[in-house]
């Protein structure tokens, strides 16, 4: 356990040299602030609050903002050490490579929750203040900042497998940015492809919600969009939403960062310094 919290204090002395925890908080509460005020415009004609509606932009807005993220803080998390040469004198220290990659992950993660959090809060303060906020849209950031942060836990548990399985950190960069792409542009634009050609036929009834719901981003979305009603007649995603069960979303998106960091760690155990 103290090897463990070593590991972390010192990436996060690490993120704070390098001002990334400055520079993720400052895009969250910009991006966020920015989207508060251009989403308000719908709140008279749906009958909600002005929360309500930040929250189903901000959701969109985390489904892209997240995964970046966590994949800029991960891509190097091996690969780097490797190229910079401090991989061997970390493996030198009496801590195994899954006490390594755990407290990079948890130092990483406290980050992006910190920035999460900041974000979204004051967004979700400045519309409570100018528009309104009910017990119901309330409970909807709430779940949107914690649902963030777990998102966030996908991508940096995949941006770990990266670093690992790339021959360096420029490589890990560039498989970063194509998982990124993958996950959250160009499945759906497949899945929606696939939905045209079916017309409506047993893949779109059947098939498609749960396929959907495979991509941690997407069970992302459907989580948030499904657990408010406010939410989701504000994002038009009801009918996705309520074609899967309860749990599907929230089961996916558990799963993913524990099937993503255990298979990270067995890459990492090839890794050579």
């Amino acid at each position: 356990m103290t090897r463990f919290l070593a590991i972390t204090r010192a990436e996060m002395l690490i993120l704070r040299r390098n001002r990334w925890l400055l520079v993720a908080t400052l895009i969250m509460v910009l991006f966020a602030l920015a989207l508060t005020f251009a989403g308000s415009a719908p709140t008279g004609t749906l009958g909600v609050d002005m929360l309500t509606v930040s929250v189903a932009s901000m959701t969109t807005l985390s489904v892209y903002l997240a995964p970046l993220l966590a994949l800029m803080m991960a891509f190097d998390a091996i690969a780097g050490d490797v190229d910079r040469g401090s991989l061997a004198l970390l493996l030198s220290y009496p801590a195994g490579r899954g006490e390594i990659l755990l407290g990079k992950f948890a130092a990483h993660l406290a980050a992006l929750a910190f920035a999460m959090t900041i974000g979204f809060g004051t967004a979700g303060a400045v519309a409570a203040w100018f528009g309104g906020a009910g017990p119901e849209s309330l409970m909807a950031l709430a779940r949107l900042i914690l649902t963030s942060i777990l998102l966030g836990a996908v991508f940096l548990a995949l941006g770990y497998l990266l670093s690992a399985l790339a021959r360096g950190a420029t490589a890990a960069a560039g498989l970063s940015a194509g998982l990124w792409l993958v996950f959250v542009v160009l499945y759906d634009l497949g899945l929606l492809g696939a939905v045209v050609m079916d017309q409506s036929g047993t893949f779109t009834r059947s098939v498609f919600p749960w396929v959907m719901v495979a991509n941690p981003a997407d069970a992302f979305r459907v989580w948030n969009i499904a657990a408010t009603e406010g939410v989701a007649m504000a994002s038009g995603m009801t009918g996705a939403a309520q074609a899967l069960p309860a749990w599907a979303a929230p089961a996916s998106l558990m799963i993913w960062p524990v099937l993503g960091f255990v298979l990270a760690r067995a890459a990492f155990r090839r890794v050579e310094p």
